[in-house]
């Protein structure tokens, strides 16, 4: 199954972060849904079965070893012209820590993991169909959002489901497979 670890923002987050967005939504750029905003930590990409035993065992000790810590979605910026997304403000350096811990609870679990880069806390707003579409009004328009803090008190496994019926528009699907509190 296709997984990742990721921080969830409570939905009272997601709605003041929609309340932004919603008035922005076109069709020139592809929109993800509520459903999919999540912070990832760590993407798995394929993991076997039988690791799964053990990737849990393992998240759940970096979970129990990561203080819960405040969080709160801030701003806006962009990945070239390809994806706008929201950032994160609070304690980034307890946020990146959680990551590095999920990142190393997978390595040890033995899934094979990607080369290790700078985590880079984002929550994926949209995608943009063509790099002819401009990403500045978009970005000046959620340069000042400032979300309310919230209390970060879980790790979540989730799995991803890739749409497969090839019906334009389909996203894919997002199931939480394991969730952790964070207990310091």
């Amino acid at each position: 199954m296709r997984l990742f670890a990721a921080v969830l923002p409570p939905d009272a987050a997601v709605a003041e972060l929609a309340r932004a967005v919603d008035p922005l939504r076109d069709d020139k750029l592809t929109w993800t849904a509520r459903a999919g905003w999540h912070f990832t930590l760590a993407f798995m990409g394929e993991v076997r079965d039988e690791v799964l035993p053990e990737l849990h065992a393992r998240l759940e000790r970096a979970a129990h070893r990561t203080a819960p810590f405040a969080l709160r979605l801030h701003g806006c910026g962009h990945f070239g012209e390809r994806a706008l997304w929201t950032g994160a403000a609070g304690e980034i350096a307890a946020l990146q820590m959680l990551a590095e811990r999920a990142d190393a609870a997978a390595r040890r679990a033995g899934v094979p993991m990607e080369q290790h880069r700078r985590y880079n806390p984002h929550l994926t707003l949209a995608r943009n169909r063509s790099a002819t579409t401009p990403l500045r009004p978009y970005l000046d328009a959620l340069a000042d959002f400032e979300g309310t803090a919230w209390q970060v008190d879980t790790l979540s496994l989730v799995r991803s489901n890739l749409p497969v019926s090839g019906v334009p528009g389909e996203r894919p699907r997002y199931e939480t497979v394991g969730a952790w509190q964070l207990g310091g």
